[in-house]
C-alpha cells in the first residue's frame, strides 16, 4: 500500500492506494469519526481484483491537512478536494464509494460533477438529505425534533464538543461511537453520561481490534476532532450553497446499502425515503436499496466481506 499526499483544494490531502497503476480507480470516502483505514478491508480486496483502491483521509481528518477555519468545510471545499485527487490520478471516470459523511459528499460530487464519475455506491447515508428550500435551516429541525442535546445540535457551538471530548480518553470516545448499536438518535447530554465511567470498559466486537482503536486514537490524537465536527457545522450553510441545485436529480448509477440498525435508518422521514418512490425519483439510475439485518452504522468495517461483494457486484456491471 501507499501513502502520499495530493494538492487538493488549496490543502494537501492524504491518500492510501493499493493495485495496479492502470486498474480503475475507486474512490473510497469515509465518514466520522473515521479515516482512510475505514476502508483497509475493501482497500486489499479492490486490489486484489485488479481496481486500484484509493482511500483519502477527508479535509480535516488524520495526515490530511486541516484549516482552521469552519468556513473552510462547506461541500464546495471537500467535493473540491476529491475533484482535484480524481484529476491528479486519471482522466478517466473513477468508480466513487461514500460512508455516513463520505456518502453525502459523494452526493454532491456526483451532483456537482457526474463527468467525474462511473458509478456510485453508497452506505448508511440516502439522498434524502439533498438540496431543498436554501432558507430551510436543517440544524433547526433536528433541534425542533430531538432536542439540543442531539449530536448535531451538540456539535454546532465552536469548541463545545471539543473541550468536552478532551476532558476524556480519545479511546473511549472511539469506542463508545464505534460501539453505538442503538437503532435510534445519539444524545450526548452535557454531564457526559454518554461517556460512560472512567473506569467501565467498552467491549468490543468482534469486527473491531485494540489495534484498530490504536491506530485512530494516534490520528485524532494528533489532528483533534475539530475538523470533523466541522462539516456538522456547515450543514445549515451547505443548504443555502446549494440553491442553484434545487429539484436537480443524481444522474450516476447508484447502488443504496444501509444496516438494519443504523441511527441513519431511523432519522425522520429516512425510512420513508429510502423504501418510497422519492429516492428513486431523485436518483433514476438507482438501483433495489439494500437493507443488512442485524447491522449498524459501521457498515464496511462490521461486514467487511459482504460490503466488498456488494461493491464489486455493482461496479463489474460497467
Amino acid at each position: 500500500m501507499e501513502h502520499r499526499k495530493i494538492r487538493g483544494n488549496v490543502i494537501d490531502i492524504h491518500v492510501a492506494i493499493q493495485g495496479p497503476s492502470d486498474g480503475p480507480i475507486v474512490l473510497l470516502l469515509h465518514g466520522f469519526p473515521e479515516l482512510w483505514y475505514s476502508w483497509r478491508h475493501q482497500i486489499t480486496g479492490l486490489a486484489a481484483q485488479g481496481y486500484r483502491a484509493v482511500a483519502p483521509d477527508l479535509r480535516g481528518y488524520g495526515d490530511s491537512d486541516a484549516p482552521a477555519e469552519i468556513s473552510s468545510y462547506t461541500c464546495f471545499h471537500i467535493v473540491g478536494d476529491l475533484v482535484a485527487v480524481i484529476s491528479a490520478l486519471t482522466e478517466n471516470k473513477v468508480f466513487v464509494v461514500g460512508h455516513d459523511w463520505g456518502a453525502l459528499i459523494a452526493w454532491y460530487l456526483c451532483l456537482f460533477r457526474p463527468d467525474k464519475v462511473k458509478a456510485l455506491v453508497n452506505l448508511s447515508v440516502p439522498f434524502s438529505f439533498r438540496p431543498v428550500d436554501p432558507s430551510v435551516k436543517p440544524v433547526d429541525g433536528m433541534r425542533a425534533y430531538y432536542g439540543d442535546d442531539y449530536y448535531i445540535c451538540r456539535f454546532q457551538e465552536d469548541g463545545d464538543i471539543e473541550a468536552e471530548i478532551a476532558e476524556i480518553e480519545t479511546e473511549r470516545v472511539m469506542k463508545r461511537i464505534l460501539t453505538y448499536r442503538t437503532p435510534g438518535p445519539i444524545i450526548i447530554p452535557k454531564d457526559k453520561s454518554f461517556w460512560g465511567c472512567k473506569d467501565e470498559s467498552i467491549p468490543l466486537p468482534s469486527w473491531l481490534s485494540e489495534e484498530d482503536i490504536a491506530y485512530y486514537v494516534s490520528k485524532f490524537e494528533e489532528k483533534g476532532f475539530s475538523g470533523g465536527v466541522n462539516f456538522y457545522r456547515n450543514f445549515n450553510r451547505n443548504n443555502e450553497l446549494l440553491g442553484p441545485w434545487v429539484g436537480s436529480k443524481v444522474q450516476v448509477p447508484t447502488k443504496f446499502v444501509i444496516g438494519e440498525l443504523d441511527l441513519v435508518y431511523y432519522m425522520p422521514g429516512v425510512k420513508e425515503y429510502i423504501h418510497g418512490p422519492m429516492f428513486k425519483e431523485h436518483v433514476p439510475l438507482l438501483e433495489e436499496p439494500v437493507v443488512m439485518e442485524g447491522v449498524a452504522h459501521f457498515i464496511n468495517q462490521e461486514k467487511p466481506q459482504e460490503i466488498l461483494q456488494i461493491i464489486l457486484d455493482f461496479i463489474s456491471k460497467f
